[in-house]
């Protein structure tokens, strides 16, 4: 049995000899295996018609070119007669029959629009909630500066991720992905390294899920029941007063501090009733309703698949509008509180640069990370050759976004009477929960992130077994244990750490340093050094940038 799956002939050859062949781009259907039947032979109602022996001989000839050499040597392919049309592609069933395929290669490609908005939506995630913090860690003249440098340091990384699996001589790469390229150039360490990097980035969004949704379903609980009662509560005693009110909730005493909040929280109500007393403790955000999520999430965690929860990813857009008007409402109503002092903290300003900047290149890593599926995401554009053009639109809408809301919550953000360092990691925070706009706010952001959770975790378990097991669904019990250790992770830190600014910061740098930094500028040298085109400002370049990932990591432990 196995000599039926050896080639029958060597493919050491040389590469000149198909170079004159033809664009590769008619072979990238060819790996399907496909063949013709003609439409009266396609099985629709009847479920007993059979394939015409035209079919079967043509599959036959398919078959017997792809045993003639390995299936990542294109010397012995099988030529464009015997190939079918992408639009006369059939599945062939061992039982005879044959399923039009819906839609071909062609019909399913995407527009560049579709392409940019598609990378928008993917970029856009909780990292959004924390930008004007990590602008207020910064300073606001050097946090808008570090923003936009950081943005083209990512694209430029992102656009090396992308180029890579083009630049390895003599392999077919039409259906590899950033960690296959790091296992051929760094064999299994490069393999094992990219999937645990990948896990951190998104086990950390995980984590920050779970604190984000704790926060959400807590306020909005909080929201319903004062509504249904009639209970008037002050948040905080830390606020401005009027109907578009700002809260400080967790003020910090040292203005200079590297922490905005406390783990140890205290609900104030203006009610002291037994009723309410009861609800507070049955609602609390870091004693219980971490908890009450396991309920709900864990179940939906261990679903075979997360097909379902994949048709409400629209709801991520339309999360992020929702956003950015209730963004640009708040600044309109509150207008724009800025006083620039340069080096020096005032009582109620911080100021334009801050030795805090590493905390802003931390969330900001993540923000623009979009490295581990760039791949993916371009290969449904329609228009290849404009993939980078593409990929820098994204890019720049995505720095536009993040600016407009970083910059319009900091300089709207009343100081006085309240001090900027009150912005909290969600800027959602610094509002109080009876606060209609954005209750609606964080609603949609609770169910899209109660459907967006399930993924991630399918995502997790996808990649974690398939490496470790060779299965994506070994067991019942294997994927469970695997989800208890992630959903243990999400409610510890909801817990005893819930900052998420932090938690971005930290998952953001650590990913950020191997699959941004460190292997996309290794990669690049390496390829360019065996095509003998390395020169020394290149190498200077990319060496820079592998110490700009060490130091960004580095430098989130010392803020």
């Amino acid at each position: 049995m196995e000599d039926d799956c050896k080639p029958l002939l060597n493919s050491e050859q040389p590469v000149e000899s198909y170079s004159h062949r033809g664009s590769t781009d008619s072979l990238d259907f060819k790996a399907k295996r496909p063949f013709h039947v003609e439409p009266k032979n396609i099985v629709e109602d009847d479920p007993q018609e059979r394939v015409s022996a035209e079919a079967a001989i043509l599959n036959s000839r398919v078959h017997y070119y792809s045993r003639l050499t390995g299936s990542s040597d294109r010397l012995l392919s099988p030529p464009n007669h015997v190939i079918p049309r992408p639009e006369e592609i059939y599945i062939y069933s061992p039982l005879g029959t044959a399923f039009k395929v819906t839609g071909s290669d062609q019909s399913s490609k995407n527009p560049s629009i579709i392409t940019i908005f598609a990378i928008w939506n993917t970029m856009m995630g909780t990292s959004i909630l924390s930008i004007p913090w990590g602008i207020k860690q910064a300073g606001f003249t050097l946090g808008i500066l570090i923003l936009i440098f950081t943005g083209l340091l990512m694209l430029y990384c992102c656009y090396v991720v992308l180029k890579s699996p083009k630049a390895i001589p003599y392999v077919d790469t039409s259906d590899w992905e950033f960690p296959d390229v790091c296992r051929y150039y760094f064999g299994k360490f490069g393999q094992w390294s990219s999937l645990f990097f990948s896990m951190v980035s998104l086990i950390g969004a995980m984590v920050v899920y779970w604190v984000l949704m704790s926060n959400f379903l807590f306020n909005t609980g909080q929201f319903i029941h004062n509504y249904a009662y009639n209970v008037n509560m002050s948040d905080s005693e830390f606020g401005t007063n009027g109907s578009d009110r700002v809260i400080c909730p967790y003020p910090n005493t040292d203005p200079g501090g590297n922490f905005t909040i406390s783990t140890h929280y205290l609900d104030n109500s203006g009610n002291d009733t037994s009723d309410v007393g009861s609800f507070e403790h049955w609602w609390s955000k870091t004693n219980t309703i971490p908890f009450y999520l396991i309920i709900l999430l864990l179940p939906l965690l261990c679903f075979h698949s997360a097909s379902f929860f994949a048709r409400f990813t629209f709801l991520g857009t339309i999360s992020v509008i929702y956003l950015i008007a209730l963004v640009t409402v708040k600044a309109v109503h509150l207008g724009f509180h800025l006083e620039f002092h340069w080096f020096d903290t005032t009582q109620f300003y911080v100021p334009e640069f801050r030795l805090l900047f590493p905390q802003l290149t931390g969330v900001l890593t993540l923000a623009f990370f979009i490295h581990n599926c760039i791949i993916t995401l371009m290969k449904s554009n329609k228009h290849q050759e404009n993939n980078v053009r593409d990929l820098s639109v994204a890019y720049l809408l995505v720095g536009l976004t993040y600016l407009y809301v970083g910059v319009l919550i900091f300089a709207a953000f009343p100081a006085p009477p309240l001090f900027k360092d009150c912005i909290e990691p969600n800027f959602l925070d610094n509002f109080p929960s009876s606060d209609v706009m954005v209750f609606v706010a964080r609603t949609f952001l609770l169910f899209q992130m109660i459907t967006v959770y399930p993924l991630l975790g399918y995502l997790v378990r996808v990649q974690m077994m398939g490496q470790i097991f060779g299965n994506h669904y070994p067991s019942f019990f294997h994927v469970l244990a695997l989800n208890i250790l992630i959903v243990g992770a999400g409610v510890l830190m909801a817990k005893f750490y819930p900052n998420i600014g932090s938690i971005i910061r930290f998952s953001g740098a650590t990913c950020g340093l191997a699959l941004v930094f460190v292997f996309p500028a290794l990669v690049h040298m390496i390829s360019l050094r065996r095509q003998g085109l390395l020169r020394w400002p290149s190498a200077l370049f990319h060496i820079c940038l592998i110490l700009l990932g060490i130091a960004n990591l580095l430098g989130q432990f010392f803020m």
